[in-house]
């Protein structure tokens, strides 16, 4: 699975310009045109093809990975350290992925990330087959998918830019989450059926076979110049010197950065304890572990039409601050029940807040951020939801473990309730923000 602009007075000049166009335009026309406008574009339409299978695969794998975990250990906890393992990668390399993704070409980096990600779950189906799998086997290619994803997302994150026009980015952004979400949406649920009718194994052999199609499809794309970049004569440590000193004047950047990791420790972190609360809370198997993934999928396509739909006419900022307020709200009473269909609905809220969260930030930074910088603050991005979603899975794993798991998810929730609280009232000008 951009830029407002560089001064605070100049944002909100652009801010007030665009209302005033937004007005003058009259009420918003929807169609499945403008749902879909993304995929006009040749080579945007291959990466949003290739893109889904392979999503479907990944989505596969990780469901069936972590229940895969649970039935080796029978600890919360450990599903905490499988997710820490992943994301540690994360803050070891993100920022120089960033650096890498402006220097050279990021179809390249792609391909090259794609690839050792395909073949990482090869290993995996092998170990799994022949029955030598340990649980360790599992953290230490967990932490080299890491390490893939490191150097993958900021590419791919700023990989859009190049595939749309700029009037078309936000739509690509959405359809970006809708790709995503719809594969979570289908694979775990697949992946659940599958678990408990061939075992684990296949699953991970389905996701490596699926990143062939994103890689085909990468090699297929055709640009009007090439994607090469310019090597400057300078260190990865002074490049990413030179974008961090650049963020430091983004005052609005930063911000939605800091709610987008608070949201993914606090919030995201909640699905590293699905495979223990279909066991231990609803008495389920793999597939109840699948279809939990897939409700919170289900919630996070919704949200991701509605918003490519009306890209053009949302008021970024208050949806952003809606979907970080309605998190703890869904998870308190999530926490709160025992009942699957009641689970399951909870968690389509919660994907729906989520992608409202970080579909926003995304679509409010790219259109801020200079193109010059792109690459490092996508990388910075990146790891402001990569870097946390290990910490939140080490947290929330560790407090499953020594009280229980809804009592875990009751206490991030408060916490979430609280930072929604503070943002809310100092930080007004992001709810204007459109």
């Amino acid at each position: 699975m951009s830029n407002l602009s560089k001064e605070p007075q100049i944002v909100t000049k652009n801010i007030s310009d665009n209302s005033e166009k937004l007005i003058s335009h009259g009420k918003p026309k929807l169609s499945w045109q403008s749902t879909f406008a993304g995929l006009k574009h040749r080579n945007y339409k291959l990466w949003f093809i290739g893109q889904i299978i392979s999503l479907f695969g990944s989505w596969m794998q990780m469901t069936a990975q972590a229940f895969f975990i649970f039935e080796l250990t029978h600890s919360p906890a450990f599903l905490g350290y499988v997710g820490f393992a992943n994301g540690l990668p994360s803050w070891l390399f993100m920022l120089h992925g960033g650096v890498i993704a402006d220097r050279f070409s990021r179809k390249n980096i792609l391909i090259i990330t794609q690839t050792i990600m395909m073949l990482l779950a090869f290993v995996l189906a092998f170990l799994t087959f022949t029955h030598i799998v340990q649980p360790w086997h599992i953290i230490v290619l967990t932490f080299f998918l890491g390490v893939a994803n490191a150097f993958d997302a900021p590419a791919r994150q700023a990989f859009v830019n190049e595939l749309v026009p700029k009037e078309d980015l936000l739509n690509a952004i959405a359809l970006n989450s809708m790709m995503f979400h719809s594969a979570a949406a289908i694979g775990p649920a697949v992946a659940g059926i599958t678990y408990a009718v061939l075992g684990p194994a296949w699953c991970f052999v389905i996701n490596g076979i699926s990143f062939l199609a994103v890689i085909y499809n990468l090699l297929k794309m055709r640009f009007d110049q090439p994607t090469t970049k310019k090597i400057i004569n300078k260190s990865v440590s002074r490049d990413l010197m030179d974008g961090l000193k650049y963020l430091k004047t983004q005052k609005q950047i930063l911000l939605i950065m800091f709610i987008v990791s608070f949201s993914t420790m606090f919030g995201l972190s909640i699905a590293t304890l699905f495979p223990a609360w279909a066991v231990k809370i609803l008495h389920g198997d793999a597939a109840t572990n699948g279809l939990l993934q897939a409700s919170r999928g289900v919630g996070a396509v919704i949200c991701s039409l509605v918003i490519a739909s009306s890209s053009k006419y949302l008021a970024r900022g208050k949806v952003l601050v809606f979907g970080l307020a309605s998190l703890p709200f869904f998870m308190i009473i999530f926490s709160l029940n025992s009942s699957f269909i009641l689970s399951a609905l909870i968690l389509v809220g919660v994907g729906a807040g989520i992608i409202a969260v970080n579909n926003m930030a995304n679509g409010l930074i790219q259109t801020l951020v200079s193109e010059e910088f792109r690459g490092r603050v996508m990388g910075v991005y990146s790891f402001s939801f990569f870097g946390f979603m290990p910490i939140g899975a080490l947290w929330i794993g560790t407090m499953a473990e020594q009280f229980t798991s809804p009592t875990a998810i009751m206490i991030n929730a408060v916490i979430l309730l609280i930072f929604t609280t503070i943002i809310w009232f100092l930080s007004p000008r992001l709810r204007m923000n459109d």
